[in-house]
């Protein structure tokens, strides 16, 4: 059996440390053996940069996924095609810098991790993403029983819809980019273990990881507004999933949250 922590979308400084904390604490204890975090929103709340990614690396996350906010730091292009285990979505046209999937070696064999971008509602449409990621999977099927998969999008239904079409070929999909954890974890009637969203790892007290006050007189005006990051406890939100390491097919799938002062 392998054990995978999934943690949801890393919100600024404050949401590094809830995820360095919660990942050195699942591998000291034995909780976890393998770590994934998405980090696209590492860097202040906007993309990612090489130094943040290598330090959550160095603090055991193995490989980082992202989304939408990919390319919002510039150092991060060049870094894409010398580090293998930072992902940006598959499904962005051939020649795009950077990879959509890495395969990794463990003590307890090979993991794959995919990252996948929706279409509905996101602001940078890229190419299908259930076509990309039938590809994609049916190559790393050939390495690999233990696929996971970040589906990075804005509507539950495309979610759901591209797990259920995932479904028996991948261990798990889980969802980011709403930074607000759902309750519908289960496993699949084929065997991969679904939760439409991870949540966060940032300020608690906040709106998606950003002060309230702000954000609520956008609401109040319309008019433009600076959303800083929130101060105050942080959260650590994402699943741990359990994996049959003959079959692939998840085990078991459990929300966890971690609260620091």
């Amino acid at each position: 059996m392998l054990n995978i922590l999934f943690l949801g979308d890393i919100v600024g400084e404050p949401g590094r440390l809830a995820a360095i904390r919660t990942t050195e604490l699942y591998l000291e204890r034995g909780d976890a053996d393998f770590v994934i975090a998405n980090g696209e929103n590492s860097a202040a709340g906007r993309g990612i940069t090489p130094k943040l990614a290598i330090e959550l690396m160095r603090h055991g996350v193995a490989v980082i996924t992202t989304g939408d906010h990919i390319w919002d730091q510039r150092e991060i292009v060049p870094f894409l095609a010398t580090e293998p285990r930072l992902l940006r979505p598959i499904n962005y046209p051939p020649g795009t810098p950077g990879a959509g999937s890495v395969v990794l070696e463990t003590a307890k064999g090979p993991v794959a991790v995919m990252n996948v971008q929706g279409r509905t509602f996101m602001n940078n449409t890229l190419e299908n993403p259930f076509l990309a990621a039938a590809a994609e999977v049916e190559e790393l099927r050939k390495k690999t029983p233990i696929i996971f998969v970040d589906m990075h999008a804005e509507t539950t239904s495309e979610k759901i819809a591209i797990a259920h079409y995932l479904d028996s070929k991948v261990s798990c999909v889980v969802g980011t980019h709403t930074h607000v954890p759902t309750a519908d974890e289960k496993i699949l009637p084929g065997g991969t273990a679904f939760l439409c969203d991870a949540g966060m790892c940032g300020p608690e007290h906040s709106s998606l990881g950003r002060s309230i006050e702000p954000v609520i007189e956008r609401f109040l005006t319309s008019r433009p507004q600076k959303f800083p990051i929130a101060e105050g406890p942080t959260i650590a939100c994402g699943v741990l999933v359990s994996v049959d390491i003959e079959t692939g097919k998840a085990i078991s799938i459990r929300r966890i949250t971690e609260r620091y002062a």
